[in-house]
């Protein structure tokens, strides 16, 4: 999360996870959400995700 107004572009957010990430751990899709759906505990719910925005494709 960046900090004040400065947002990267998503450009930018695929370039820097290629640049620190192994190629088989940086990210094939990248949606980007106001905010996370999460439980009365505050986990992510990965299944109201997926449901917004599709399965990623694995291969």
């Amino acid at each position: 999360v960046p900090a004040g107004d400065d947002k990267p572009t998503l450009e930018e957010l695929v370039e820097h996870t290629k640049s620190q990430l192994a190629s088989y751990k940086a990210p094939s899709y990248v949606a980007i959400v106001d905010e996370l759906p999460r439980n009365p505990l505050g986990k992510v719910l990965k299944t109201e995700l997926r449901k917004q925005h599709g399965e990623a494709d694995n291969g």
